[in-house]
């Protein structure tokens, strides 16, 4: 028996009522990139042992899956990692997932380390609807330090540019704030993408996985953001563009633009979360702050069939009972989460 509104057209809704309608689809947990927040060096060392490639899910078998997810009423696909540009066949599984029937929106999030003007142009022409790049500050020291490869801001900056030249809309740049680290770059980073068009995002410092040495102190939380930017540029609340944004919206009173604020620490959202998270090698995971799911690559390789594959899709939505950011107190030191690189943010 389904959750609580659950409906006849095999459409699953959660313990908590929350239907399934994003799938986060991670296409490899390699990144070029060792950002502290994320990959850091002591553990992701040039020792560490990625995923061979013939563990990774094919572009076959992603299809597939993301069929069978839309069947369960997933209309919005992002593919994330590690870095997905990283991935080779890229433009053809794009191509393949916007021409579903049912999928309204293709997305990407990258570091934009290797995203040319040439290649966002064949990612616009293959049914990338919109991208997501990272950047954590504009003053070259402190993003080097963050990115712990010596990547210059300026390539970052250019990608976004490559992004909007090839009319990717709309072009969102993801900042996580770590105190300590570039708090000083809000107003910064503010200025810069104010009345550009471009999206800035701020991110809470998250305790995702077990390797990004997070604490509580260096969380700058989403209410001194928006103070801290109130100051120089007032601004006003907006509302949601849908049920479940991660993002909790504000524009400049002056009308250049807005920024957003993803406050999972201090403002959990689980309560409207509708996203689903596939790895690399095909495991499923109904929330960021997971450690394990169902092994789809391993029923697909041993030859189930759809409506096998649907069921178990179904069943664990339906068992889904996720609220990790609204225990975090009393959850602390208890639960081992998978790693934001393997599983994507």
């Amino acid at each position: 028996m389904g959750s609580v509104g659950d409906t006849k057209d095999s459409r699953p809704v959660d313990k908590r009522n929350r239907p399934l309608h994003d799938l986060r689809i991670s296409l490899t947990d390699r990144c070029n990139f060792r950002c502290t927040y994320c990959m850091p060096k002591d553990v992701f060392g040039p020792d560490f042992a990625f995923l061979p490639r013939e563990e990774l899910l094919t572009n076959p078998e992603i299809i597939r899956l993301a069929g069978l997810f839309v069947q369960c009423g997933v209309s919005k696909i992002r593919l994330t990692g590690g870095e997905p540009l990283l991935r080779s066949d890229l433009d053809p599984l794009i191509q393949s997932l916007s021409r579903m029937d049912g999928v309204e929106e293709i997305a990407l999030t990258t570091n934009g380390s290797i995203l040319t003007e040439e290649r966002a142009r064949r990612l616009k022409a293959a049914g990338l609807s919109r991208i997501n790049v990272s950047l954590d500050a504009l003053d070259d020291a402190v993003f080097q330090k963050m990115n712990d490869v010596h990547f210059p801001v300026q390539k970052v900056l250019a990608a976004i540019e490559a992004a909007k030249g090839a009319r990717i809309a709309p072009v969102k740049v993801n900042m996580v704030v770590r105190r300590g680290w570039n708090e000083d770059q809000i107003v910064p980073m503010a200025e810069y993408f104010r009345g550009t068009g471009t999206i800035l995002r701020f991110i809470e410092f998250m305790d995702v996985g077990n390797s990004n040495h997070w604490r509580y102190d260096e969380v700058v939380s989403a209410k001194e953001i928006v103070t801290t930017i109130g100051k120089v540029w007032p601004l006003e609340p907006v509302a949601p563009n849908y049920q479940g944004e991660v993002a909790t919206r504000y524009r400049y009173v002056d009308g250049k633009g807005e920024i957003g604020v993803i406050a999972s620490v201090t403002q959990a959202f689980c309560g409207d979360c509708t996203r689903a998270r596939l790895s690399p090698e095909g495991k499923l995971f109904t929330c960021l702050f997971r450690d394990t799911g169902p092994d789809f690559r391993a029923l697909l390789r041993q030859g189930s069939s759809d409506d096998d594959i649907l069921d178990v899709i179904r069943q664990t939505w339906r068992m889904r009972d996720d609220k990790y950011s609204e225990q975090r107190s009393e959850l602390a030191g208890r639960v081992h989460k998978v790693e934001m690189s393997h599983i994507g943010g």
